[in-house]
């Protein structure tokens, strides 16, 4: 998947009336922090900001051009107009690639399981896993192919097949989904 580049420049003024002064001009504030902690604001346009935003995941890496210095990031935060459709305010993690993150993702099934087709019913019980990994390492979505189940089975945290790279820190015996027998 191709990578998306978001150019920012360093600004010095803060404030309510720059940051309005900005979203009139087409750009937005932003602000991005580096695995210390420590923060640089920043100024980025608008339209190019939200091509990458609605196109990507909590855990997709851009690549953020700051004055012409490439840098890995993650947005971890947004501030949305649901008015006006717009963002309004944009939170960025520059990650070095060396150190390992946590990111909480939602578990997305797939597929009818066999069970279902036959009269069973699925029950789904937990939705979300907690994953542990390097950047560019950390998957973009978690995806659960439930076609082959059959009623009485489940599908576990331990199903998932997310590589070695990935640590899964939910307890592996956690219950995705499973197929109860049809009512009688």
């Amino acid at each position: 998947m191709e990578r998306f580049v978001i150019n920012a420049t360093t600004r010095k003024e803060t404030g309510k009336k720059y940051a309005k002064a900005l979203r009139a001009e087409g750009k937005i504030p932003a602000v991005a922090y580096n695995e210390n902690g420590e923060a640089t604001m920043l100024e980025i346009a608008s339209s190019e900001f939200e091509k990458a935003w609605r196109s990507i995941t909590k855990t997709t890496l851009v690549t953020l051009k700051i004055d012409g210095a490439e840098n890995s990031a993650l947005i971890k935060d947004t501030e949305y107009d649901i008015l006006s459709d717009k963002v309004l305010h944009a939170d960025f993690h520059v990650v070095s690639g060396n150190k390992a993150t946590k990111a909480k993702m939602k578990i997305h099934l797939s597929g009818t399981p066999a069970g279902v087709l036959k009269g069973g019913f699925m029950v789904k019980h937990v939705a979300e896993v907690i994953l542990k990994a390097l950047p560019q390492d950390m998957p973009e979505t978690v995806c659960a192919d439930v076609s082959k189940l059959e009623i009485g089975q489940k599908f576990t945290v331990a199903d998932l097949n997310l590589g070695d790279k990935v640590t899964v820190l939910t307890a592996p015996a956690s219950v995705v989904v499973s197929i109860a027998p049809p009512k009688k």
